[in-house]
């Protein structure tokens, strides 16, 4: 009774700053206070000259750090709430006002025990960016060097905790009550963001991602830099790396006239993504124009590691796999792909599926090719897959969050030039040296190639049988004689697996050499 006390009053403040920015229309959307709504239409400020989508961003804004947050997480699920309105919530705003220095010197001072002076030979008390969760000081640290130091906003994790218990709450409501959203898995949903927030709210997760990005990019040819860390200034709630000098791409004048190239600086940035994406399968997947940077090299220099992205390699061969059957326009291929992977229920029609992969391509492939958005096709293709039950992966939709910012930031420097004309054939490159050795298979062995990729779908199938033995409409089986079964099963997979690679070893080998 407290809880729903509490998360009602916070609701009514809420419902006035979305009526004062003509934003009532999520509540009407989500159906869950419809008499909300109706009251406080009397608050409402008609706003006709702006989309739905940047009137909520407004109140957004607004309504604090974690529903800024919120809205960011959402800009990524086209696939829940429309493309139109992801792209308005795509340029939310994450600057707030900066808290005093006062206080940052305390924060600092409590994490290391030490006073400030101490830790630094100069502290800058005049942020130089305050953004929802922590804002940025500039330092020289005792050995000279020019750093940044990030420091969590003061009792941001109280703040978000509130405001999660209230997410939950609205989840759980419209999961028992609005039956067309059930689907949608709201409950779910804001437990990811969940889980996302935990790891931004420790900066030694931020420091742990740049150091691993870092050591990635040696392994780059695409002029992509990391700031390294100051272990021993970073902790919890304060992070220090090396300041970065250099031209934000948010000024794109600056940019274009800093002397260098803007074809090759776009080439720099599409082999960078390149690499994160297919290569490393770690990608900085909060890469807006303030977090990126052009240094008096003319090389990129990336900040803000807040928000990570990781592929595993079968979804890294998923996108490769669909780009090239759409650039090919082969769109049987990038149907069979998502059947044959297990992405699509066999219980779907490829026949209508394969309509529909033409369908979402055929308006945009049909462009000349500088216009071309290899972003807003992916979202697109998620948006349909999703009416054939196929669940894209979060990381998916951070992937394309991603890429749609990279060619925003592309257009502006060179609206003739697609930047995927130049990754295309990186991709390719990736593909063919990836799966060379599958590709001897088939002409060696004909159906060798595709035993091996059913092989994981018949171990899947095997216990799919299994547990259906237990299940209310299978065959039942007593439990001892279940748990037997699987216990000599999980033995014949273990030799199985293990004859089967030492075979296939043999045979690659038997191959290439």
């Amino acid at each position: 009774m407290r809880r729903s006390l509490r998360n009602t009053r916070r609701l009514l403040s809420i419902a006035r700053i979305l009526a004062q920015e003509d934003a009532l229309f999520i509540i009407d959307d989500l159906e869950v206070a419809p008499a909300l709504s109706r009251i406080f239409r009397i608050f409402s400020s008609r706003k006709p000259n702006k989309r739905k989508g940047e009137r909520l961003a407004a109140a957004i804004e607004r309504l604090g750090p974690t529903f800024i947050k919120l809205g960011q997480a959402l800009s990524t699920r086209s696939d829940l709430i429309g493309e139109e309105l992801a792209d308005d919530l795509a340029d939310l705003r994450d600057n707030l006002p900066p808290f005093p220095a006062y206080i940052a010197r305390k924060i600092i001072e409590d994490e290391f025990k030490q006073p400030v002076a101490a830790l630094f030979s100069e502290f800058n008390d005049t942020p130089v960016a305050a953004a929802s969760i922590a804002q940025v000081h500039k330092a020289t640290s005792n050995d000279g060097k020019i750093v940044a130091v990030k420091i969590l906003r003061p009792d941001i994790e109280q703040a978000f905790a509130r405001d999660l218990d209230l997410f939950f709450w609205i989840a759980e409501i419209i999961e028992k009550r609005v039956r067309g959203w059930r689907r949608l898995k709201p409950v779910q949903v804001v437990q990811t963001f969940k889980e996302s927030i935990f790891f931004e709210l420790d900066l030694r997760f931020e420091a742990a991602a740049a150091s691993e990005m870092a050591d990635n990019v040696k392994n780059h040819e695409a002029g992509l830099s990391i700031p390294s860390i100051d272990w021993n200034l970073s902790s919890r709630r304060v992070l220090t790396m090396n300041w970065v000098d250099g031209i934000p791409f948010s000024d794109i004048e600056a940019i274009k006239n800093s002397g260098f190239d803007a074809n090759i600086i776009l080439g720099k940035a599409a082999k960078s993504l390149f690499s994160q994406v297919f290569k490393d399968g770690f990608f900085h997947a909060d890469l807006h124009p303030g977090n990126l940077f052009l240094d008096k090299n003319g090389d990129l220099v990336a900040v803000d590691f807040g928000i990570m992205g990781r592929l595993d390699l079968k979804s890294r061969v998923y996108i490769a796999e669909i780009l090239r059957g759409f650039m090919n326009e082969d769109y049987k291929s990038v149907a069979d792909m998502h059947f044959d992977a297990g992405y699509v229920p066999s219980t779907k029609s490829r026949a209508a599926f394969t309509q529909a992969c033409m369908a979402v391509a055929r308006p945009i492939i049909g462009k000349p090719l500088n216009e071309i958005s290899v972003a807003k096709l992916l979202g697109q293709m998620f948006g349909i897959a999703a009416e054939f039950e196929m669940e894209v992966q979060p990381q998916l939709l951070l992937m394309q969050k991603t890429m749609m910012v990279a060619e925003g930031v592309g257009r502006m420097l060179n609206p003739s030039l697609n930047m995927w004309e130049l990754a295309t054939p990186l991709i390719e490159e990736w593909a063919n040296e990836s799966f060379g050795i599958k590709a001897k298979l088939k002409e060696g062995a004909g159906n060798a190639r595709e035993i091996v990729q059913k092989f994981p779908h018949m171990l899947f199938n095997i216990e799919n049988a299994l547990k259906n033995m237990g299940d209310a409409n299978g065959i039942k089986l007593h439990p001892q004689t279940i748990k037997a079964i699987d216990q000599e099963r999980r033995q014949r997979h273990k030799d199985w697996l293990t004859f089967a690679w030492v075979a296939l070893t043999i045979f690659v080998l038997s191959l290439v050499f």
